[in-house]
């Protein structure tokens, strides 16, 4: 049974940074894609980045290119977001699924979200 926990989340002024993590337990032996999404007030949630727990070159949305770095290190999904802006708030859930990545893969597992405020 794999869980999801993400942490990190926190209010924080624009222009500053976070780490986000989402830790990996249950499963530590497949390979996942791994993703975080962002549900921002208003909106519907949207994937951020996408990243193959196996390695190889990790996916951005175009809102968040250059300033988020995605990455899966000892069974931990990490995202570092830099030069944040007012629409970077949100909740943030990480995903995964048992399978290579690609565009409009479904995922199955999901966190319980870690909440972003930027102001």
């Amino acid at each position: 049974h794999v869980q999801l926990v993400e942490s990190g989340g926190d209010p924080v002024q624009a222009g500053g940074s976070l780490r986000l993590s989402c830790a990996v337990s249950g499963d530590t032996f497949s390979r996942f894609c791994m993703a975080w999404f962002r549900q921002s007030p208003g909106k519907e949630r949207g994937e951020v980045a996408a990243q193959y727990s196996g390695g190889g070159t990790p996916w951005y949305a175009d809102s968040v290119k250059g300033r988020f770095t995605i990455n899966y290190a000892d069974n931990t999904l990490y995202l570092q977001l830099k030069n944040l802006k007012i629409e970077d708030t949100g909740m943030y859930y990480c995903a995964a699924v048992r399978s290579g990545c690609y565009r409009g893969i479904h995922y199955p597992l999901w966190g319980q979200g870690t909440q972003v405020t930027v102001s």
